[in-house]
């Protein structure tokens, strides 16, 4: 049976981009059989936040997010890193065979210390720890966004190299790729936090159209013909029309001339999509968050399994490493 094995960052709201590039993949997986790990990644979340209440109230909004948008939790482990703190032993033995050079040519530590964060020890061996979560479950499958494939090449290299060393110990995990790769944000370039151009999942009324009015657009009048391919808000749109419908607006975009949509109705019409969308997992995120009880629960559950598959898996390790 195969194993999926993927984790969040609990950077923050889960915005359109975490949704359609990794967490509606997520949800949709484990209707097709084989086991299922979700984590929460804290431990990964201490390389840059400093705020312990800050940092439980994300995990905690994750948590909600994917129970919200019904993750079949009996089906798939939904459960924090650091309830399973074997995968801090793993880290270590991986890292007495894995060489410098390959946590130097991740290109992630390259990317964060660029924008200012600061060059820790922890980030420099933020690739290890991955790797850990994702030997810890023999993981076949790691359905993640593209910007992560370097991560399970990592996981792939560092397993290689232990178990070159001593002996077959874990399993060569396999980068899966989302449907959906790439989300642009307001301003064209990839949503994400860290540039400030999201969307959360879960906003609505006049703060979802104060944050859709903000998706870039230029000055040309409506009856001016458009190429669909430059028009940002038609990229938006595509993530949730149906092919007719997204066609129709496309066509009315590129012939322009009286009739023909402007930006505002093209905003109106995201506005309406991502309210729809996202009413059901709205209203019961709301249920969640009165009813912490329910969400420590799944939480739990999904620990239990988790770290059973992981204490196995560091067992392993330290017998073939000599240390049992």
């Amino acid at each position: 049976m195969a194993t999926y094995l993927s984790g969040i960052q609990p950077s923050g709201l889960p915005h359109l981009g975490n949704y359609f590039g990794a967490i509606r993949q997520h949800i949709e997986l484990p209707t097709r059989g084989g086991e299922h790990f979700y984590f929460i990644a804290d431990y990964h979340a201490l390389t840059t936040s400093r705020d312990p209440a800050e940092l439980r109230s994300r995990v905690r909004e994750i948590a909600v997010t994917y129970i919200a948008m019904g993750l079949d939790t009996e089906r798939a482990a939904l459960f924090r890193q650091s309830d399973v703190p074997e995968v801090c032993e793993l880290t270590w033995l991986l890292s007495t065979v894995t060489g410098m050079g390959l946590l130097e040519r991740a290109v992630s530590y390259r990317d964060k210390v660029e924008k200012g964060i600061a060059p820790t020890v922890g980030l420099f061996l933020y690739p290890g720890l991955m790797a850990s979560d994702i030997l810890a479950y023999d993981a076949n499958y790691v359905p993640v966004g593209a910007d992560q494939k370097q991560h399970v090449e990592i996981a792939r290299d560092m397993a290689a190299g232990f178990n070159a060393v001593y002996g077959e110990t874990f399993v060569l995990p396999e980068f899966v790729a989302s449907s959906t790769p790439k989300v642009p944000g307001l301003d064209g370039e990839k949503m994400s936090k860290s540039y400030g151009n999201t969307i959360w999942m879960f906003e609505s009324g006049k703060a979802l159209k104060k944050v859709v009015g903000r998706v870039l657009t230029d000055s040309r009048a409506p009856e001016e013909p458009k190429d669909p391919a430059g028009v940002l808000l038609l990229d938006l749109l595509r993530l949730f029309l149906s092919e007719q419908e997204q066609q129709d607006w496309e066509q009315r975009v590129r012939a322009g001339g009286v009739g023909a949509p402007g930006y505002g109705h093209l905003k109106q019409r995201l506005v309406e999509v991502i309210e729809e969308r996202f009413a059901p997992a709205r209203k019961r995120r709301e249920e969640l968050l009165a009813d912490p009880a329910e969400v420590d629960r799944v939480l739990e559950r999904g620990a239990q399994r988790a770290r059973a598959r992981a204490v196995a898996t560091r067992d392993r390790a330290l017998r073939n490493c000599g240390l049992r």
